[in-house]
């Protein structure tokens, strides 16, 4: 039971991400687009172990990002330099790792286009 309760509270947590983050909505839109052209040009199975790796990297920071940002206006709804750094280096998180996945994306697809 508690097992559920969990699974609950974390889909819970996904669904308001993905209604309050449009740039949750983003990375789920891009994800969609691989996923497919994975599909269709049959990339290996190694290339969609990468794939799902990054893509699930880059989502979950996104949401640790947006968990960190909601926390730090509840402790600090006022402007502040110190909150300010927290979010920003937490935003930092999903960029390094957004360009990871089109670094890994390029070398994954870039065979097949060119």
């Amino acid at each position: 039971m508690r097992l559920i309760k969990s699974f609950g509270y974390a889909l819970n947590g996904l669904k308001i991400a993905v209604k309050e983050q449009v740039n949750l909505t983003i990375h789920i839109c891009v994800t969609v687009i691989v996923v497919m052209a994975g599909i269709y040009i049959e990339i290996t199975t190694t290339e969609w172990v990468l794939l799902v790796l990054t893509i699930g990297l880059v989502i979950s920071l996104e949401l640790v990002n947006t968990a960190i940002e909601y926390l730090v206006d509840l402790v600090t709804p006022e402007r502040n330099p110190l909150a300010g750094k927290v979010k920003d280096i937490a935003a930092a998180s999903v960029l390094v790792s957004s360009v990871m996945a089109v670094i890994v994306g390029l070398f994954i697809f870039s065979k097949y286009i060119f």
